[in-house]
């Protein structure tokens, strides 16, 4: 299978990189409590910070073949559980970043504890846990889980498949324990949710840890973070209808590329197709090989 999806959906290798700053913060909190917002934060006080929805924007393939790679190898590796990813791997997604909020966050939490001991570690919750609830089961259960033009698009365009490997065939159903995305928030993301919570509390001393949510504002935050609190409110952005139309606006972007690769894979196929059948029918010498057949068939398109 991993052949074939290196034959089908490869990229090149992406190149290691040399980081040149350090990673300062860990926002470890699950998606819809307030990740948006605490990027921009941890931004305006200095700090270049990797967002996790980067990685639907993300331009180099690579990127999203490893990161998908990582989750198999996390999810789906070896039979003992035992799994290492390295801090080299990850400053290859994540840059010279210093902070990392929301997916990669999520997806790979004990792992970047591991990769990254000295930075701080904020536990971004929501005090509401019904209403954190209703919002990733509206946003990411319904409106990403049960999208069949997601599941389409994935097929005909390499950077669709290995983002639809990274969130729906392994991150969000091994998060949530489930088969699916929509059938593991549905059924277990509130148990989820808390024993998130509490692994990152054991996971982390209580004087590199900051619990915290977006009614908290910039105190806590800059006093942790030891930097001055800006003259500013506090950002709030990402609500739900924006988390949509960013989200429709992205799959406009890529379904021209789909649509193409779709088009020249049915021409490809009905033009096999025709010179199977001719040849078959007798209209093509038995002696003409099937390889000159689909050449001369590509060159009269």
């Amino acid at each position: 299978m991993y052949a074939l999806e290196r034959l089908l959906y490869g990229f090149p290798e992406p190149t290691l990189h040399k980081r040149s700053k350090p990673v300062e913060v860990l926002c470890l909190g699950l998606p819809r409590t307030g990740t948006e917002s605490l990027s921009v934060a941890l931004r305006t006080l200095g700090l270049p910070t990797y967002h996790g929805w980067d990685l639907v924007f993300e331009s180099d393939g690579g990127k999203l073949q490893l990161c998908a790679e990582l989750l198999q190898r996390k999810y789906s590796g070896a039979r003992d559980g035992d799994v290492c990813i390295t801090s080299a791997e990850f400053d290859i997604l994540l840059g010279d970043n210093q902070a990392v909020v929301d997916s990669l966050s999520v997806l790979f939490a004990p792992e970047l504890v591991a990769a990254y001991p000295e930075a701080k570690v904020i536990l971004n919750v929501r005090p509401d846990i019904d209403a954190w609830y209703h919002s990733i089961d509206k946003t990411i259960a319904q409106e990403v889980g049960l999208s069949w033009i997601m599941w389409g698009m994935q097929w005909f365009s390499s950077e669709r498949y290995w983002l639809y490997s990274i969130y729906l065939r392994y991150g969000f159903p091994g998060v949530f324990r489930s088969v699916s995305t929509t059938d593991g928030i549905q059924r277990n993301a509130k148990w989820v949710y808390r024993d998130h919570c509490n692994m990152v509390r054991g996971m982390v001393p209580n004087d590199k840890l900051l619990e915290w949510s977006v009614e908290d504002g910039w105190e806590p935050l800059c006093k942790f973070l030891d930097k001055p609190v800006p003259d500013e409110p506090f950002p709030r952005t990402n609500n739900p209808t924006n988390f949509k139309q960013r989200a429709n606006e992205n799959r406009k972007k890529r379904l021209f590329q789909c649509l193409r690769n779709l088009t020249l894979t049915a021409v490809t196929l009905c033009g096999t197709t025709t010179a199977v059948v001719m040849w078959w029918q007798g209209r093509i010498p038995e002696a003409t090989r099937l390889s000159d057949i689909l050449w001369r068939y590509t060159k009269m398109r």
